[in-house]
């Protein structure tokens, strides 16, 4: 059983997909997403604390969009900088960055087996990626 219960982000440039874990560390459920403005830097960090606050949060894992050839372009240098952020918002919060690799795409293929209309995905997309996100680490973790 965790102390505290486990986020996964995956931070895109308009949304921010939240997944939760329980108690157990078994299971990731979608949990909300964030409306961001990466443009104008309007990350919803303070957004995002309430949440680690209210739900008793210790660790977050952050995807990690990297290249296929291992490096990292331009969404994994946003994601490095949107943890920057959150840990100068919550200096004692544990954060690990995550390999997502092909995250989104399978959470695309889910909703499409699941025939979910395109209107639908695109409301759950970012929120599905950060349940594969987070369901990876924990995963991990056994």
């Amino acid at each position: 059983m965790l102390k505290h219960k486990i986020i996964g982000l995956d931070v895109g440039s308009k949304t921010v997909g939240i997944a939760i874990s329980d108690l157990m560390g078994w299971t990731a459920q979608g949990l909300d997403t964030l409306r961001i403005d990466e443009e104008n830097n309007e990350l919803g960090i303070e957004a995002l604390v309430k949440i680690i606050k209210r739900d008793n949060v210790g660790t977050v894992v952050i995807g990690l969009p990297k290249n296929m050839n291992n490096s990292i372009g331009f969404r994994g240098e946003a994601s490095l900088q949107y943890k920057e952020q959150l840990q100068e918002a919550l200096p004692s919060l544990e954060i690990i960055m995550w390999d997502e690799r092909l995250s989104t795409m399978a959470a695309e293929r889910s909703l499409l087996e699941a025939d979910v209309s395109r209107q639908k995905r695109k409301k759950v997309i970012d929120k599905m990626a950060a349940v594969f996100i987070l369901q990876g680490y924990l995963d991990s973790l056994q």
